[in-house]
């Protein structure tokens, strides 16, 4: 997987606020419901006038009022500073999470359009999250990489944004950032402190992955010490504290790591739960494996079909300097998008810009003839991973996955007007299976399309190459939370899976992207595999419906059209039929 996109919808669902402030919790009026009835509430009242002593709401706006208000509460440690994850303010902050669940349940739906149902749904499914998070995943309590003040590790972060935003700040600061910044600094070293409090039920490979980031975090706080010397020498000793705090938190878990959790998996059950009723998905862990396991079946095979077939052919040219890379890439990207529009596969609003993508983060596209055309060291064999590797000999059908499946559906996304509670985007990776099998889908179906036709014939092997990685990436996430192999062997698996030898357990991209697997409830690379397969699903579907009548602009339109929802909510506005939808929230266990 590629992480320019995956990365940034990683970082959209992070995480939970701490403490909750007393001001915020007198606005939740209801009673918590006693522990032994915790989801009583939608199993029993969710379409009754009255639930739990609450007034019942039964019109659209009203859910949208309660989806801010939630928003708000789960936000609150954004604008309040320092976080507090100490098991009082988790206590305090499940009680509020309980009465914003009964509000839910009271809701009175069944006469609304389908859309809004959808939107109950959505908000449901979050709420859902949140549930899972304080009873099963407890990252506060498992994940000692939850503390880390950048966050952006693939997995659950503190809800600190509005006390790590002053990491952004460069100096020379005014008087008052100049305190702000002191105080920053000065919290780190008791955050980590809190941590080895909280830390009750740390998982072994969790604190691996967290040593691991410690050293890149200390970094950062070296380069603050070394900004802050001219302007701001004051400054400098809160720095280096807030360094040494890092390096200690990571020599503690060291010292500790023998004593804690060997697996760090959610287990097939929790598993499973987390995809009926979060990601709404009618396929838990062991359909998920199986989905998984027969694509690889699949995968494999018609690579090596096509390695046959093009046996005779000469190797590919690789990309080895900058201008080579860009110059694939720029007349790559401008190729699928007139082969889309051409070939009537979607409608291409006139606002659709490649250079949006190659532009980089301000947007100024360098000419050609200014980048280097020197063979580059992130290019040497040694250097690169999968994704590089496949990329430098056909670039099409990765970039596509990332320009038009993910930049152009989170520029869609901002679009949307409809509604609110969509225009939002989805919190605790919820869409995944939406956002990643779409842009999975397009590698090959555009393939099957004829998009590569034109192309140099071998590029279709980079084509299963590619998705080879996909599965070398999603049957470790499903061993890891299934707890049959801790994350060394998922490493080691996932160089064993992908072929050419073009993995290695110990590179940076197998390392975070076995991070983002195992951090994240329900996995992540295995609802990139199920995401595609449930968009092939619904493709059939509708096809087998219209007949004759099927367009297939016009399915890829409205799919696109229901926004970045998990896709059994699409199907329930695409087809009418919700049967794939747990609509009542099944009893979690939890702990």
């Amino acid at each position: 997987m590629s992480t320019r996109y995956t990365f940034w919808a990683i970082l959209s669902f992070f995480l939970l606020s701490g403490t909750g402030s007393s001001g915020r919790a007198t606005l939740l009026a209801t009673t918590p419901a006693p522990a032994d009835q915790r989801g009583a509430g939608e199993q029993e009242g969710r379409n009754s006038p009255s639930y739990g002593g609450t007034t019942a709401l039964s019109t659209y706006a009203d859910l949208v009022r309660l989806f801010e208000e939630f928003r708000r509460f789960e936000d609150t440690d954004r604008d309040t500073g320092v976080p507090n994850y100490t098991a009082a303010s988790i206590r305090q902050r499940y009680a509020a999470l309980t009465r914003f669940r009964e509000r839910l349940a009271a809701l009175e739906t069944n006469t609304w359009p389908v859309w809004q149902q959808v939107d109950y749904h959505l908000v449901r499914g979050e709420m859902n999250a949140v549930e899972f998070h304080h009873r099963v995943l407890k990252p506060w309590a498992r994940d000692p990489g939850f503390y880390s003040i950048r966050g952006g590790d693939a997995g659950a972060s503190m809800n600190a944004e509005s006390f790590t935003s002053v990491l952004s700040m460069r100096p020379p600061f005014s008087d008052d950032d100049a305190m702000q910044f002191r105080a920053m600094l000065r919290a780190v070293p008791g955050i980590y402190e809190q941590a080895k409090s909280n830390l009750t039920k740390a998982a072994s490979d969790l604190a691996e992955l967290a040593i691991r980031n410690a050293g890149g975090e200390a970094e950062i706080y070296v380069r603050i010490a070394e900004q802050l010397q001219e302007r701001h020498p004051g400054l400098v000793a809160d720095a280096r504290a807030a360094e040494q705090a890092v390096r200690d938190y990571a020599a503690w878990l060291e010292t500790n790591k023998h004593k804690m959790a060997p697996l760090a998996g959610i287990g097939k059950k929790n598993y499973s739960w987390w995809m009926r009723n979060v990601q709404l998905s009618p396929w838990g862990w062991e359909e998920n494996n199986a989905i998984i396991e027969r694509e690889y079946d699949r995968v494999i095979t018609f690579l090596k079909l096509e390695e046959n077939r093009n046996r005779e052919l000469p190797p590919l040219e690789v990309a080895m300097s900058e201008r080579a890379w860009n110059r694939n890439l720029r007349q790559a990207l401008h190729y699928v998008v007139d082969f889309l529009r051409d070939e009537e596969i979607m409608t291409v609003p006139d606002w659709v810009d490649p250079s949006d993508y190659y532009g980089g983060r301000h947007g100024l596209v360098a000419a050609l003839e200014d980048l280097d055309d020197t063979p580059s060291e992130r290019f040497a064999p040694e250097n690169s991973s999968v994704d590089t590797k496949y990329r430098q000999r056909e670039l099409l059908p990765g970039e596509t996955h990332e320009y038009i499946g993910h930049m152009l559906d989170f520029q869609r996304q901002e679009q949307l007007t409809k509604s609110p509670i969509r225009h939002a985007g989805r919190r605790y990776n919820m869409d995944s299976m939406r956002t990643e099998g779409w842009a999975v889908a397009l590698e090959e179906l555009l393939m099957q399309a004829g998009v590569l036709d034109e192309r140099p014939r071998k590029g279709r092997e980079m084509e299963y190459l590619m998705n080879a990685s996909h599965m070398s990436l999603a049957i470790p996430d499903m061993k890891m939370h299934a707890n049959e192999i801790n994350l060394a062997d998922a490493r080691r698996l996932c160089a064993e899976i992908m072929p050419r030898g073009w993995s290695r357990e110990d590179e940076r991209m197998v390392w975070f992207e076995m991070q983002s697997n195992l951090r994240n409830p329900g996995g992540f690379h295995s609802n990139v595999v199920t995401g595609k397969a449930y968009f092939m699903k619904l493709f059939r579907e509708s096809a087998q419906k219209l007949g004759d009548d099927f367009v297939l602009r016009d399915f890829v339109d409205e799919f696109l059209a229901a926004g970045n929802i998990p896709m059994s909510l699409i199907r329930w506005e695409m087809t009418g039929n919700n049967d794939d939808i747990t609509l009542v929230t099944e009893h979690l266990e939890g702990s």
